[in-house]
């Protein structure tokens, strides 16, 4: 039994050191969950806290902040205009913000509203979104509006909510723009972005998106702000604001609460 609990002493491809990672991940998952469901347990860490996340948790990984490229939001090693990536291949957005960094063990908070139903969550992962975001974004050139980047009819019947949207209503709240939730129309169900190797996934979206005709109003001359859960690669919103662009709309940003931290996952 000692053994078990030193993974030094296994070899890295023997049953008993893959039987130890297992367990160890459940056990992981088993005190995530309890956290989740536990009142004053943060969710990262699993220690006490007034919050859904302690303050030391919020310090090292949610409010660590890096120089990111100021298109897509990915972090950068140093000062540029723009990342390298964006410089070749510029997306149709201007701006991007977002809260914090994808990468364990913030992830879990991303994971746990989506998969986990925890819906709480949105409103906190709304408040770190609105506060990575410079005030005078909301006061040179506020959007007009902000939209949530919308699920696949499949998709949402699945999961029984729009992460973006759960997110956009606190950031609305917050910084007084108003919240257009059904603005953006999926024109056809497509497959998920992440099954897909990179080179497929902007043929996947060709045509996806529209604007509903029946909200009233139209892009034309308006500066737009899409809300999103994470941004990968950015195929998505970069065809979302292709859409846009095309019917007129004079600026769109882009608002995260989380970017993945890869370059080569940048647009």
């Amino acid at each position: 039994m000692a053994d078990l609990l030193h993974p030094a002493t296994t070899e890295p491809h023997s049953l008993r050191y893959r039987l130890l990672q297992s367990g160890r991940a459940l056990l992981s998952g088993i005190r995530r969950e309890l956290a989740l469901q536990i009142p004053g347990a943060c969710l990262l860490c699993q220690q006490d806290s007034t919050g859904l996340v302690c303050d030391k948790c919020r310090e090292t990984t949610v409010l660590r902040r890096v120089q990111r490229c100021p298109r897509c939001a990915v972090a950068m090693s140093a000062p540029a205009a723009v990342c390298g990536q964006c410089l070749r291949h510029p997306p149709a957005f201007d701006r991007s913000f977002t809260g914090f960094c994808y990468r364990a063990p913030a992830d879990q908070l991303i994971l746990a509203l989506k998969f986990g139903h925890r819906t709480a969550l949105a409103g906190w992962l709304g408040q770190q979104l609105f506060d990575a975001i410079p005030a005078h974004y909301w006061q040179d050139d506020a959007p007009d509006c902000l939209i949530p980047v919308p699920l696949s009819k499949q998709r949402l019947q699945q999961r029984g909510f729009n992460q973006a949207l759960e997110i956009a209503r606190p950031l609305s709240r917050l910084s007084g723009v108003e919240l257009w939730p059904d603005a953006i129309l999926r024109l056809r169900d497509t497959a998920p972005q992440a099954s897909l190797p990179l080179r497929e996934r902007r043929q996947n979206l060709q045509h996806a998106f529209g604007w509903r005709a029946e909200q009233g109003v139209l892009p034309a001359g308006r500066h737009i702000a899409l809300v999103d859960d994470v941004m990968t690669s950015g195929m998505t919103l970069h065809e979302i604001a292709t859409m846009l662009k095309l019917n007129g709309a004079r600026r769109v940003s882009v608002l995260l609460a989380a970017r993945t931290p890869s370059p080569g996952d940048a647009l």
